[in-house]
């Protein structure tokens, strides 16, 4: 087992049509359902499914501005911010026209 990625790792790895790709997962020693990587948001508006998950999500904006829905609460983001989606909770992000929206994401058990 190796404890790390190399970009260029996680980049030829990642699956066509997905937002991002994953750096760390249980391939690199984490457990319980933790893993991490960087998603980007091209989204202008809040796509119509977007769902929610049984562990915690954490978020630190990189690049960009939008604004990020956990449930009914409507955040703006900007490089720089973090928030959390707790477990159960329905979270999305969309971007300003123009600015899209770099987050690293990670996962981790409750």
């Amino acid at each position: 087992m190796k404890p790390y990625v190399k970009l260029e790792e996680a980049l030829a790895s990642r699956n066509p049509g997905k937002l991002g790709y994953r750096l760390l997962d249980e391939k690199n020693g984490c457990t319980s359902g933790c893993c991490c990587g960087v998603s980007v948001y091209d989204n202008t508006e809040f796509p119509k499914d977007y769902g929610a998950h049984e562990d915690q999500e954490g978020f630190l904006v990189l690049e960009g501005e939008g604004v990020a829905r956990l449930d009914e609460l409507e955040i703006d983001i900007r490089p720089g911010d973090s928030f959390l989606a707790a477990p159960g909770v329905k979270h999305t992000i969309k971007c300003e026209p123009g600015k899209p929206v770099k987050v690293f994401w990670f996962h981790s058990a409750v």
